[in-house]
């Protein structure tokens, strides 16, 4: 057992550590990680006012967040696996004057006898499926965090089973890091880094290179990965919200044009997020002045969008983009067009047919809607001959199932002549009636309810 140190920031006593056990390792819990603890915690006199150990129930917390007493985020922050550590807190470090009631008074100093269990990186992800894990090693400078769009300056070195595969100097537009075959966690996790943090980043399969790994960097299906990543530098980029229109405007101009690029380069999936971003930020835009600019720059980017998807073969978002541009202008051929080669792709050649024709009313000379329409025409006429032979054979089926029941039913039936007065095997041999053999000199004839002597 050591003896009591001062940790408190401004070494003003407020927060003393006494180790009660040794930890294992040199690794510390980072800011923002989730720690498990175990402790008791007790006033000056020796009561206790609360304990997870009575509980049977590890307590768990994000360190450095303000969700427990300041001397706990300050405290645990110095404790390693394992360790265990008494901690006395000052009341400006614990509940200060109003207490905690009824357990703790106003002013108390606390005793807690904390041990550190183990810790889980900062969940980054955006569905909180802990696929992108944070492990603070250097706490950044200031409050700004980069933004989608931002230009970021970062050092890297990425690690697969103790290897590390990729380890370099980059810079990339955040959003279009696939450019620099940078991973989406990557990507995803920047946006919540100061400039000069580095962290240490675990990055599941789904925010990795998935399940077809990386041939380039050796990396096999559905791997998990760990990434070092420190953000030198970065230029935020301006939010849409502090833009005036003109600068709105010119921006969506700008996504246009890079969008443009990337498709022209066969880099579809990225030209969709680009061409994406002008409706972000002109979507709910209702300038007068303007109007028939934006409403031209959101066209053209919900054409694109749906062109992309037709090239990346996700018929459903094609067909959706297409429905978004024929809301801005119903008879628009190329949206037309694209929704008709979705519709077909997705099995819907009858509504493809009729998109087809709309687009002819519009062009009567576009050669690629008639040669999609007599494609349509043609996918129309098989399925309907397919129907008709499966109704066909349910038919066949049918009567043939009718015909099987109707001769079962036969079967079933008693021979017709016992039911008008004679008697058949099956009356031969039945068990007479307690009626019958009570009086064995009568017999009922044809069932009808009348007697002959014998």
């Amino acid at each position: 057992m050591s003896d009591p140190v001062d940790i408190s920031p401004n070494k003003d006593g407020g927060v003393l550590k006494q180790i009660l056990q040794e930890g294992v390792g040199q690794e510390l819990p980072p800011q923002g990680c989730k720690v498990n603890v175990h402790y008791t915690g007790t006033l000056p006199e020796g009561t206790k006012f609360d304990s997870s150990r009575d509980r049977n129930e590890p307590f768990k917390f994000d360190l450095g967040k303000g969700s427990v007493i300041k001397a706990w985020d300050i405290g645990v922050a110095t404790m390693k696996k394992g360790e265990r550590a008494m901690l006395t807190c000052a009341p400006e470090y614990a509940y200060g004057k109003s207490g905690s009631p009824p357990t703790i008074p106003p002013d108390s100093t606390l005793l807690f006898d904390v041990e550190v269990i183990d810790w889980e990186g900062e969940d980054l992800s955006p569905n909180n499926d802990r696929g992108i894990e944070r492990l603070q090693i250097t706490s950044g400078e200031g409050y700004t965090t980069p933004n989608d769009g931002s230009s970021v300056e970062v050092h890297l070195a990425g690690k697969f089973e103790n290897r590390v595969f990729d380890e370099r100097d980059v810079s990339f537009t955040l959003g279009e890091g696939s450019e620099a075959n940078i991973i989406p966690g990557i990507e995803i996790a920047l946006e919540k880094f100061k400039k000069k943090e580095t962290s240490r980043l675990v990055i599941k399969p789904k925010y990795a290179f998935g399940k077809t790994g990386s041939a380039e960097f050796n990396i096999p299906p559905d791997a998990t990965v760990e990434y070092i990543v420190t953000l030198n530098n970065f230029e935020k980029t301006k939010e849409s919200w502090s833009m005036d229109i003109e600068e709105k405007i010119e921006q969506a101009k700008m996504y246009k044009e890079k969008g443009t690029n990337y498709f022209k380069a066969g880099k579809y999936e990225l030209a969709v997020k680009v061409y994406k971003k002008i409706g972000s930020i002109l979507d709910q835009e209702k300038d007068e002045i303007h109007a028939e600019e934006i409403k031209s720059l959101l066209l053209a980017s919900h054409l694109n969008v749906a062109l992309c998807q037709l090239k990346l073969k996700d018929y459903f978002e094609a067909k959706s983009a297409a429905n978004s541009a024929l809301q801005l202008d119903p008879n628009n051929e190329k949206a037309l067009f694209r929704r008709g080669q979705a519709l077909l792709n997705i099995g819907e050649a009858e509504a493809a047919f009729k998109d087809f024709q709309e687009c002819l009313k519009v062009d009567p000379n576009n050669n690629a809607a008639k040669t999609q329409l007599a494609i349509c025409s043609k996918t129309v006429k098989e399925l309907l001959q397919k129907e008709k032979k499966i109704y066909a054979n349910m038919f066949d089926k049918f009567a043939k199932m009718d015909t099987q029941r109707e001769e079962l039913e036969q079967k079933k039936q008693p021979n017709v002549m016992s039911s008008v007065g004679e008697w058949g095997q099956e009356d031969r041999e039945r068990e007479p009636s307690e009626f019958e053999k009570e009086n064995p000199d009568i017999l009922l004839l044809n069932g009808t309810g009348e007697f002959k002597d014998m």
